[in-house]
């Protein structure tokens, strides 16, 4: 007996077979992690179990040249956990995403037997790399948010974009932007700006250690939690 699974992503339908050996349905890791972000109906049909995945997927936007490996690695284990669509924006591609996506990608088609269909499946991890220069990743990123994603940068001016389009943003520190303390942080941004071209103030952006991942960490868990909850 096989499983037949109805993928939805976008407007694009694919179908594939699972041997129930690897899912064992309800008990299955890779099922109970789909389940985390897929709202899915079983039904039997004639001798095999029929899984309809309707997709709302949570969408992922991380403005790779700022954040640090440590963090893309948080990251890059829960997309692959939860099955979640994220894009690493970057200037350059950077190897641990590309590892993760042909990892992630090899795992999803080990449970499809026939090989046609296996190769329509791919992981949700996508790189995008952007022209060199200024904004690029940040102007690609605001165009393609939508208000119910979650968006990780530590730029001020992108995050006050995004926030304005009523997307969540968290920064390198595990800070949450809000509508609320944005206009603050720009602000102090501008003054050091101002500093640091009359030459007052040199500013230094600490460097990363063991406390600042678990605090990261926390606060990319606790609000995935929340944008996962709110779809449903």
């Amino acid at each position: 007996m096989n499983i037949r699974i109805k993928h939805r992503s976008s407007s694009r339908a694919v179908f594939f077979e699972v041997p129930p050996a690897i899912f064992r349905i309800e008990r299955s890791p890779m099922i109970q992690a789909m389940k985390m972000s897929w709202m899915i109906d079983f039904r039997v049909v004639s001798n095999a179990t029929k899984v309809r995945y309707s997709r709302d997927m949570i969408e992922l936007y991380i403005d790779a040249d700022s954040c640090p490996k440590p963090l893309r690695a948080i990251i890059l284990k829960a997309v692959t956990n939860r099955n979640l669509k994220a894009f690493f924006v970057a200037d350059r591609l950077l190897k641990d995403v590309r590892q993760a996506y042909e990892e992630h990608t090899a795992l999803l088609r080990s449970a499809v037997e026939q090989p046609e269909e296996r190769r329509m499946i791919k992981s949700p991890i996508t790189m995008i790399v952007v022209e060199s220069g200024a904004d690029q990743a940040d102007r690609w990123i605001v165009d393609h948010a939508s208000p119910d994603s979650l968006a990780i940068t530590r730029d001020i001016i992108l995050a006050d974009m995004l926030v304005k389009k009523g997307i969540t943003v968290l920064d390198d520190r595990g800070n949450v932007f809000t509508n609320e303390n944005i206009a603050e942080r720009l602000s102090l941004r501008n003054a050091m700006t101002t500093l640091r071209e009359y030459g007052v103030f040199a500013e230094k952006h600490k460097p990363i250690g063991p406390k600042e991942i678990r605090e990261f960490s926390a606060a990319f868990d606790r609000e995935l939690a929340k944008a996962l909850k709110q779809k449903g």
